[in-house]
Protein backbone atom coordinates (compact mmCIF):
# COMPACT_ATOMS: atom_id res chain seq x y z
CA UNK A 1 0.00 0.00 0.00
CA UNK A 2 2.65 2.58 1.03
CA UNK A 3 4.76 1.43 -2.53
CA UNK A 4 1.99 2.26 -4.26
CA UNK A 5 1.43 5.38 -2.78
CA UNK A 6 5.05 5.87 -3.09
CA UNK A 7 5.07 5.71 -6.88
CA UNK A 8 1.31 7.74 -7.15
CA UNK A 9 3.00 10.60 -5.43
CA UNK A 10 6.51 10.27 -7.89
CA UNK A 11 4.49 9.95 -10.54
CA UNK A 12 2.88 13.65 -9.83
CA UNK A 13 6.05 15.04 -8.77
CA UNK A 14 7.66 14.26 -12.76
CA UNK A 15 4.56 15.60 -14.49
CA UNK A 16 4.94 18.88 -12.51
CA UNK A 17 8.40 18.54 -13.25
CA UNK A 18 7.96 18.49 -16.92
CA UNK A 19 5.03 20.80 -17.25
CA UNK A 20 6.87 23.24 -15.31
CA UNK A 21 10.61 22.99 -16.39
CA UNK A 22 9.88 21.93 -20.18
CA UNK A 23 6.41 22.77 -20.38
CA UNK A 24 6.14 24.53 -23.82
CA UNK A 25 8.45 21.41 -25.12
CA UNK A 26 6.51 18.99 -23.57
CA UNK A 27 3.16 20.51 -25.38
CA UNK A 28 4.79 21.05 -28.71
CA UNK A 29 5.96 16.96 -28.58
CA UNK A 30 2.77 15.48 -27.54
CA UNK A 31 0.94 15.19 -30.82
CA UNK A 32 -2.72 16.47 -30.39
CA UNK A 33 -5.67 14.22 -32.34
CA UNK A 34 -9.08 14.27 -32.09
CA UNK A 35 -11.99 12.58 -33.65
CA UNK A 36 -13.59 14.92 -36.27
CA UNK A 37 -16.47 12.13 -37.01
CA UNK A 38 -19.06 14.47 -35.13
CA UNK A 39 -18.89 17.16 -38.14
CA UNK A 40 -19.26 14.25 -40.80
CA UNK A 41 -22.95 14.01 -42.62
CA UNK A 42 -24.30 10.86 -41.68
CA UNK A 43 -25.77 8.09 -44.58
CA UNK A 44 -29.20 10.19 -44.77
CA UNK A 45 -27.13 13.18 -45.79
CA UNK A 46 -27.28 15.66 -42.27
CA UNK A 47 -25.06 16.81 -39.98
CA UNK A 48 -24.77 16.52 -36.25
CA UNK A 49 -24.27 20.52 -35.25
CA UNK A 50 -25.91 23.01 -35.88
CA UNK A 51 -25.49 26.15 -37.94
CA UNK A 52 -25.39 29.01 -36.22
CA UNK A 53 -26.94 32.67 -38.45
CA UNK A 54 -25.68 35.85 -37.12
CA UNK A 55 -27.23 37.46 -39.73
CA UNK A 56 -31.04 36.62 -39.88
CA UNK A 57 -31.92 40.06 -41.26
CA UNK A 58 -29.69 39.99 -44.44
CA UNK A 59 -28.24 43.19 -43.93
CA UNK A 60 -25.66 44.54 -46.10
CA UNK A 61 -21.85 44.02 -44.67
CA UNK A 62 -22.05 48.37 -44.77
CA UNK A 63 -24.53 48.24 -42.49
CA UNK A 64 -23.16 45.30 -40.16
CA UNK A 65 -20.57 47.45 -39.96
CA UNK A 66 -22.85 50.23 -38.97
CA UNK A 67 -24.82 47.79 -36.55
CA UNK A 68 -21.90 46.58 -34.33
CA UNK A 69 -20.33 50.13 -34.08
CA UNK A 70 -22.58 51.83 -32.79
CA UNK A 71 -23.63 49.39 -30.15
CA UNK A 72 -20.26 49.42 -28.79
CA UNK A 73 -20.30 53.28 -28.57
CA UNK A 74 -24.10 53.18 -26.84
CA UNK A 75 -22.70 50.47 -24.74
CA UNK A 76 -25.83 47.97 -25.70
CA UNK A 77 -26.19 44.64 -27.64
CA UNK A 78 -25.80 45.07 -31.50
CA UNK A 79 -29.91 43.67 -31.57
CA UNK A 80 -30.77 46.92 -30.01
CA UNK A 81 -29.41 49.40 -33.38
CA UNK A 82 -32.26 48.60 -35.58
CA UNK A 83 -32.70 52.19 -37.16
CA UNK A 84 -29.58 51.72 -39.64
CA UNK A 85 -30.59 54.51 -41.58
CA UNK A 86 -30.44 56.51 -38.90
CA UNK A 87 -27.01 55.75 -37.84
CA UNK A 88 -25.32 55.50 -41.04
CA UNK A 89 -27.12 58.89 -42.29
CA UNK A 90 -25.22 60.23 -38.57
CA UNK A 91 -21.90 57.97 -39.17
CA UNK A 92 -21.07 60.85 -42.61
CA UNK A 93 -21.51 63.80 -40.66
CA UNK A 94 -19.74 63.01 -37.02
CA UNK A 95 -16.37 65.13 -36.42
CA UNK A 96 -17.99 68.18 -38.55
CA UNK A 97 -17.05 70.76 -37.19
CA UNK A 98 -19.18 73.57 -35.50
CA UNK A 99 -20.24 76.27 -37.62
CA UNK A 100 -23.05 78.86 -37.08
CA UNK A 101 -26.20 78.27 -39.94
CA UNK A 102 -24.13 76.15 -41.83
CA UNK A 103 -24.59 72.01 -43.27
CA UNK A 104 -21.41 71.04 -45.13
CA UNK A 105 -20.14 67.53 -44.93
CA UNK A 106 -17.43 67.37 -42.82
CA UNK A 107 -16.69 70.75 -43.41
CA UNK A 108 -19.29 73.00 -41.25
CA UNK A 109 -22.53 71.87 -39.73
CA UNK A 110 -24.99 73.84 -37.34
CA UNK A 111 -27.12 71.61 -34.92
CA UNK A 112 -30.67 72.64 -35.72
CA UNK A 113 -29.81 72.87 -39.95
CA UNK A 114 -28.43 68.90 -39.27
CA UNK A 115 -31.73 68.24 -37.33
CA UNK A 116 -33.41 69.96 -40.19
CA UNK A 117 -31.90 67.90 -42.79
CA UNK A 118 -31.55 64.74 -40.90
CA UNK A 119 -35.46 64.11 -40.73
CA UNK A 120 -36.38 65.07 -44.10
CA UNK A 121 -33.74 62.91 -45.55
CA UNK A 122 -34.34 59.69 -43.21
CA UNK A 123 -38.20 60.61 -41.93
CA UNK A 124 -39.77 62.73 -44.58
CA UNK A 125 -40.86 65.38 -42.06
CA UNK A 126 -39.86 68.96 -42.56
CA UNK A 127 -38.90 71.31 -39.27
CA UNK A 128 -37.83 74.81 -39.26
CA UNK A 129 -33.80 75.14 -39.61
CA UNK A 130 -33.80 77.13 -35.92
CA UNK A 131 -34.05 75.45 -32.58
CA UNK A 132 -37.31 77.67 -31.74
CA UNK A 133 -39.29 76.67 -35.03
CA UNK A 134 -37.92 72.79 -34.56
CA UNK A 135 -39.46 73.08 -31.07
CA UNK A 136 -42.70 75.29 -32.36
CA UNK A 137 -43.73 72.22 -34.84
CA UNK A 138 -46.83 70.11 -34.20
CA UNK A 139 -45.28 67.22 -35.69
CA UNK A 140 -44.03 66.70 -32.58
CA UNK A 141 -45.07 65.71 -28.82
CA UNK A 142 -42.93 67.68 -26.55
CA UNK A 143 -42.34 66.15 -23.00
CA UNK A 144 -39.67 67.30 -20.20
CA UNK A 145 -39.34 63.40 -18.60
CA UNK A 146 -35.26 62.14 -19.23
CA UNK A 147 -37.00 58.85 -18.37
CA UNK A 148 -39.46 58.61 -21.13
CA UNK A 149 -36.58 59.98 -23.40
CA UNK A 150 -36.11 57.31 -26.58
CA UNK A 151 -33.91 56.74 -30.01
CA UNK A 152 -34.61 59.71 -32.21
CA UNK A 153 -36.35 61.91 -29.77
CA UNK A 154 -35.26 65.42 -30.45
CA UNK A 155 -33.66 67.60 -27.29
CA UNK A 156 -34.07 71.40 -26.74
CA UNK A 157 -31.34 72.92 -24.77
CA UNK A 158 -31.45 76.82 -23.29
CA UNK A 159 -27.95 78.57 -23.71
CA UNK A 160 -28.91 82.08 -23.69
CA UNK A 161 -30.87 83.80 -21.30
CA UNK A 162 -32.50 85.75 -24.31
CA UNK A 163 -33.42 82.85 -26.02
CA UNK A 164 -35.45 80.08 -24.33
CA UNK A 165 -34.66 77.16 -27.18
CA UNK A 166 -31.12 77.99 -27.62
CA UNK A 167 -29.98 74.81 -29.22
CA UNK A 168 -30.88 71.48 -30.16
CA UNK A 169 -29.51 67.41 -30.13
CA UNK A 170 -30.86 63.69 -30.69
CA UNK A 171 -31.13 61.72 -28.18
CA UNK A 172 -29.98 58.00 -29.32
CA UNK A 173 -29.23 55.10 -26.84
CA UNK A 174 -28.39 54.44 -23.58
CA UNK A 175 -28.04 58.20 -22.13
CA UNK A 176 -25.85 58.89 -25.58
CA UNK A 177 -26.98 62.02 -27.34
CA UNK A 178 -26.03 63.65 -30.87
CA UNK A 179 -25.00 67.34 -30.24
CA UNK A 180 -22.82 70.32 -31.77
CA UNK A 181 -20.47 71.56 -29.39
CA UNK A 182 -16.99 73.81 -30.20
CA UNK A 183 -15.50 70.40 -30.76
CA UNK A 184 -18.16 69.71 -33.40
CA UNK A 185 -21.15 67.20 -34.26
CA UNK A 186 -20.44 64.10 -31.99
CA UNK A 187 -22.34 61.86 -29.74
CA UNK A 188 -21.17 62.93 -25.89
CA UNK A 189 -23.09 61.25 -22.31
CA UNK A 190 -26.06 63.50 -21.70
CA UNK A 191 -25.35 63.02 -18.03
CA UNK A 192 -22.47 65.20 -18.45
CA UNK A 193 -23.31 68.31 -16.39
CA UNK A 194 -23.02 71.09 -19.67
CA UNK A 195 -25.66 69.31 -20.82
CA UNK A 196 -28.38 68.10 -18.06
CA UNK A 197 -28.19 71.83 -16.53
CA UNK A 198 -28.98 73.16 -19.94
CA UNK A 199 -31.78 70.64 -20.98
CA UNK A 200 -35.47 71.99 -21.72
CA UNK A 201 -37.41 69.81 -23.24
CA UNK A 202 -37.90 66.51 -25.47
CA UNK A 203 -39.58 66.04 -28.80
CA UNK A 204 -40.74 62.78 -30.05
CA UNK A 205 -42.40 62.61 -33.97
CA UNK A 206 -46.26 61.93 -33.66
CA UNK A 207 -47.10 59.12 -35.44
CA UNK A 208 -48.92 59.68 -38.95
CA UNK A 209 -52.69 58.90 -39.20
Amino acid sequence: MKKSKFITILYSFICIAMLSCGGKKYIIEIPYHYSNKIFQPDQSGSTNYSVVNDNPEGLHDDTLKIKEKYSIIMEVMPKEITDYRLYSYIDEWLGTPYKKQSLEKQKAVDASYFIQALFSDVYGETFSKTPDGIFRSKALQLFTGRAFLKEGDIIFFRYDKSRPISDVGLYLHNDRILACTAKGLNIYDFNDEYFQLRFVAAGRLKEKK
